[in-house]
């Protein structure tokens, strides 16, 4: 991340355990807010998310935009979305990056900090 375009990124999980029908599914949802604390506005132009489940099964995921759009975020907003992913087993982890485009042209990668996904309860 460049030192002139600090991108902020905070993420809060959920277990949704009624949405997969499907025996030993375990879905999640995540609401992600990007920050935009720089003196220029960015593009988030791709994602990359490396997700891995309790078993250690590593799963990529690249993409243009998150949720079918590459938000502009102006200096000093924030953009928030949801999306979700599906584990094989109650407890996991998620880390990754977007790429972003500043507007005076630098591509850059704003790193998303890991973060756990686990079905409450299932730690104690």
């Amino acid at each position: 991340m460049s030192q002139e375009t600090p991108i902020v990124i905070d993420v809060q999980t959920q277990y949704l355990p009624n949405r997969i029908p499907e025996k030993d599914k375990y879905p999640f949802s995540y609401t992600i807010t990007i920050t935009n604390h720089s003196d220029k506005s960015v593009q988030l132009m791709a994602r990359y998310w490396l997700i891995t489940d309790g078993n250690g099964k590593n799963t990529e995921v690249r993409g243009s935009g998150v949720i079918g759009e590459q938000p502009n975020i102006k200096q000093g907003e924030s953009f928030r979305y949801s999306s979700g992913a599906i584990l094989d087993t109650p407890i996991g982890t998620m880390q990754g990056f977007y790429e972003m485009l500043s507007a005076d042209g630098q591509i850059f990668e704003a790193p998303i900090d890991v973060f756990r996904l686990a079905v409450p309860n299932v730690l104690n």
